[in-house]
C-alpha cells in the first residue's frame, strides 16, 4: 500500500513539474452579451485573446492579449467605427480606459472614484460601445501579454521598449487585426491615455504611411508629451501654476477672493499670467530682478496656495513633488499626484516629496481585483499567467522622439483627421495646461487649429472615475465620433 501511495505521489510530483507556465501565442475566446446603454439594449460579443508580433521572417517573437468588443446587432460592421485603445506608462495594461471608462464594464466604485469592497464591477451604461466597436490593446509586458521564445531564446527586448520600437511593432500589430477582422472599410481611430498619448501620435503617421490605414481621430486622454515634461525648463516649469492652482482651489487654499470662482472662472486669469508674465520671469533665471522676484513670487503665491518664502527658496521653480508635499503640510497631509484630489499621510512632515502616491494605492485597491475577475469570469479566459497592471519594460528608449510631428505630418496629409485632448484639470502628472500646450505646439502654422478639440473636467488623471465626469467624458467622446463620421464627403482640401 505504502508503495502504490510513493507511486502516486512521485507521478503527481512529476506532472506538476513538467508543467511550463506559458500564454498561448494564437487563440481566442468568443463570448456573447447584452447591456443597456443610453436606454438602449446593445447585443455584443466580445472576443478574448491573443495575436502574434511577428519579426521580418514570419516567426512569432511576442504575443499581445487584446479584448475586443464588438457590436452584433448591427446590420453593416463595415459603417461602425473602430477604436483602439491604449494606456500608458509605459508598461502599463489597458485595464484602466477597458473597466473604469469606455467599456461595457466598469468599477463597482463610488461617486468620486474611491474603492468600494467587496471589490467588484457592473454594467456602463455610458459606454461608446453604442456607436463604435473598441479593442483594448496591452503592448509586450503588459497584461498577458509577452515575450516570446525564438530557436530556444527569448527574443531580443530592444525591439519593443522604446518610442520607435513600441509604435513600429503596434503598427504591424493593427495591420494584422484588422485584416482578420475583416474592418478595413471602417471608420477608425485612435484613443490613448497618459504615454498612450505619445504612442497614438506616433502610430497615427506609422499607420498611414507605412500600413496605409487612415484615421479618422485621434483621441488623447490625459496626454504625457515628453517635449515638455523630460526637457524642464522655464515653460515646463510654469505650466504647472494652473494646475495648482485647480488643486489649490479644490482644497480651499486660495484667498477667500479667488476661492469664491468658480474653477473654470479662475483658470484663465492664472493661464493668462502663466504665458505672459511667469515663462518671461524664469526665462531669465538668476538674473531676473528683485522687485521682479518679489511681485512674480507673490502673485504666484496667490494662484497657488503656497507660501511666498516656498516659492522664493525654489527659485520660482516649484517642482510639483514639493507642491504635493507643502500644500497641506500643516495640515500633515499630502495630496495625490495623479489626482490631488486624494490624500496621503507621510511618516514625516519635513521634506519635499510625498511618501508614496495615494491616488495610485487606491486604484490598484479596486482595479486589481475586478480585472482579474472579470476576465476569468466573464470573459472566459483563463491562465496561470500574472495579469501585469505594470509590467517590466525599463530601460525605455525614448530617444528620436517625434510624435507631434508625426502627428502634424499625419493631419496634413489626410483631411479627415481630427483631434480630441480630455484632461482631468487636478492632475498633477500630465496636467491639463500641458495638453493645452501640446495641442497648440503640434500645427505651428496655425492652418489645421479648427481641427483640435480640448474638454477639461473636475478630478484627475483617470477623469472618468469620478461619475459626472464618467458621463460627460463619453458623451464628449460619441460627439467626437459622430462628429467625425465622412458621410460620403470627399477627402480633400
Amino acid at each position: 500500500m505504502k508503495k502504490i501511495i510513493y507511486i502516486v505521489s512521485l507521478s503527481f510530483t512529476i506532472l506538476i513539474q513538467a508543467q511550463k507556465r506559458e500564454i498561448p501565442i494564437d487563440t481566442i475566446v468568443l463570448t456573447n452579451h447584452n447591456t443597456i446603454i443610453k436606454g438602449e439594449n446593445i447585443k455584443y460579443q466580445a472576443q478574448t485573446g491573443t495575436q502574434p508580433v511577428w519579426d521580418k521572417d514570419g516567426n512569432p517573437i511576442a504575443t499581445l492579449f487584446y479584448t475586443f468588443y464588438y457590436r452584433t446587432d448591427v446590420k453593416n460592421s463595415s459603417e461602425r467605427p473602430l477604436i483602439f485603445s491604449f494606456n500608458g506608462g509605459p508598461g502599463s495594461g489597458s485595464v484602466w480606459m477597458h473597466i473604469a471608462y469606455t467599456g461595457p464594464k466598469i468599477l463597482k466604485i463610488d461617486e468620486e472614484g474611491y474603492p468600494i469592497q467587496p471589490y467588484g464591477y457592473k454594467s456602463n451604461p455610458n459606454s461608446i460601445l453604442d456607436v463604435a466597436d473598441i479593442v483594448f490593446v496591452n503592448p509586450v509586458n503588459t497584461a498577458y501579454s509577452r515575450i516570446l521564445e525564438v530557436n530556444g531564446k527569448k527574443a531580443d527586448r530592444n525591439q519593443f521598449f522604446g518610442i520607435n520600437e513600441d509604435i513600429q511593432y503596434l503598427a504591424e500589430w493593427l495591420n494584422t487585426f484588422v485584416s482578420r477582422k475583416e474592418r478595413w472599410e471602417s471608420p477608425k481611430y485612435l484613443i490613448g491615455e497618459s504615454y498612450g498619448g505619445t504612442r497614438v501620435m506616433g502610430l497615427s503617421a506609422a499607420l498611414q504611411e507605412r500600413q496605409w490605414m487612415y484615421l479618422n481621430g485621434v483621441i488623447m486622454v490625459s496626454p504625457a508629451d515628453y517635449k515638455v515634461i523630460r526637457i524642464g525648463g522655464p515653460v515646463s516649469s510654469a505650466l504647472n501654476l494652473p494646475y495648482y492652482s485647480a488643486a489649490a482651489w479644490f482644497h480651499k487654499k486660495l484667498s477667500p477672493e479667488l476661492q469664491r470662482k468658480d474653477l473654470t472662472d479662475l483658470l484663465p486669469e492664472v493661464e493668462d499670467f502663466t504665458i505672459n508674465e511667469l515663462i518671461p520671469a524664469l526665462a531669465k533665471g538668476g538674473f531676473i530682478n528683485n522687485t521682479e522676484r518679489q511681485k512674480i513670487a507673490s502673485k504666484m503665491s496667490n494662484y497657488s496656495g503656497l507660501k511666498i518664502n516656498s516659492i522664493l527658496r525654489n527659485n520660482l521653480d516649484v517642482p510639483n513633488n514639493f507642491f504635493w508635499k507643502d500644500l497641506l503640510r500643516n495640515e500633515g497631509k499630502t495630496i495625490g499626484r495623479l489626482d490631488s484630489r486624494y490624500l496621503g499621510i507621510d511618516r514625516k512632515e519635513i521634506g519635499t516629496r510625498p511618501d508614496y502616491s495615494a491616488e495610485l494605492t487606491s486604484w490598484l485597491h479596486s482595479f486589481t481585483p475586478a480585472i482579474n475577475h472579470y476576465i476569468r469570469k466573464d470573459l472566459k479566459f483563463k491562465t496561470d499567467i500574472k495579469y501585469n497592471m505594470f509590467g517590466p519594460v525599463e530601460p525605455w528608449n525614448n530617444d528620436n522622439d517625434n510624435t507631434r510631428e508625426d502627428l502634424r505630418r499625419a493631419m496634413a496629409e489626410n483631411p479627415y483627421l481630427k483631434v480630441l485632448f480630455q484632461s482631468g484639470y487636478y492632475d498633477g502628472a500630465t496636467t491639463y495646461f500641458n495638453a493645452k500646450y501640446t495641442m497648440w505646439q503640434i500645427d505651428p502654422s496655425g492652418k489645421m487649429k479648427n481641427r483640435f478639440f480640448f474638454n477639461g473636467y473636475r478630478s484627475g488623471h483617470m477623469m472618468y472615475l469620478r461619475n459626472e465626469d464618467l458621463i460627460k467624458a463619453n458623451e464628449d467622446l460619441r460627439n467626437f465620433i459622430l462628429s467625425t463620421l465622412t458621410h460620403g464627403n470627399p477627402a480633400k482640401y
